[in-house]
């Protein structure tokens, strides 16, 4: 699918540096987490990564929950004090997991091409878990005068 966005909208999507994920499980129980990503203009990637956490990349509530209900949305927003630098864009589509072959490798080398701190990390093309976030819909604001 092609996300029909706006200019301004498409560019704080691509270049944005964290994005809100929205999971929910199968009762409906949502979950918000910050992430780091990458958009390739179709899809949306995130990855699983070594950052310190208390569980097993597999039991963590986002996965458990993409497993469960596959519908997810990706906030994007801009805030400023100044209000008319206010922008968001949210991205609404189906996730799934990603644990091998070349979307894989091609969603890593987004991320590392993206972040320093990935490079840094050593987020490995053969071992990552990836979130593959395939839009169904997209919204954007952004406070315009």
């Amino acid at each position: 699918m092609s996300l029909d966005l706006p200019a301004w909208a498409a560019e704080l999507l691509y270049q944005s540096r964290v994005a809100r994920l929205g999971t929910a499980d199968r009762a409906g129980r949502p979950l918000v987490v910050p992430v780091c990503y990458a958009f390739d203009a179709r899809v949306c990637f995130s990855a699983i990564d070594a950052k310190p956490k208390r569980v097993a990349a597999r039991d963590l509530r986002r996965v458990r929950n993409i497993e469960e209900n596959p519908q997810v949305s990706l906030v994007v927003d801009r805030y400023d004090e100044d209000w008319s630098r206010l922008a968001w864009v949210i991205v609404e589509g189906r996730a799934d997991l990603v644990t091998d072959g070349p979307v894989r490798t091609r969603a890593v080398d987004l991320l590392l091409a993206k972040y320093a701190q990935y490079r840094a990390m050593g987020l490995d093309r053969e071992q990552a878990t990836v979130i593959r976030i395939t839009p169904e819909r997209a919204l954007a604001w952004r406070y315009a005068r």
